[in-house]
C-alpha cells in the first residue's frame, strides 16, 4: 500500500475516503489491484462484495472507479471489468 494511505485505514478497514481527487484516485488504483484480476467480468453483487470488505459505502467507490476509469460498467449495467490503471 503507498505510504501515504496508510492514515486512511485502521484494523484493515477504510476509514474515509479521500476528497483530494489525487489521493482518491491512488487509493482507487490500490484497491482495483488489490480486489479485482482484469481477465474476468464481475456482477455488480460482486464489486459490491469486495468493496464492502474494506468500507460500506460501496456505492461511492464503485461510482469513483467508473468516474476514474478503473472499472469499465458494461451498457447494460450487468457487469463489471477493471482497466489496468497507468497510476
Amino acid at each position: 500500500m503507498p505510504r501515504r494511505l496508510t492514515g486512511f485505514f485502521a484494523h484493515g478497514r477504510l476509514t474515509a475516503i479521500p476528497v483530494r481527487p489525487v489521493v482518491r484516485h491512488e487509493l482507487l488504483v490500490h484497491l482495483t489491484d488489490t480486489l479485482f484480476d482484469t481477465d474476468r467480468s464481475y456482477s455488480e453483487r460482486e464489486i459490491n462484495d469486495a468493496f464492502r470488505t474494506v468500507h460500506d459505502d460501496t456505492a461511492a467507490l464503485r461510482r469513483y472507479c467508473v468516474t476514474d476509469g478503473l472499472l469499465v460498467r458494461e451498457r447494460d449495467g450487468g457487469s463489471y471489468r477493471r482497466v489496468l490503471a497507468d497510476a
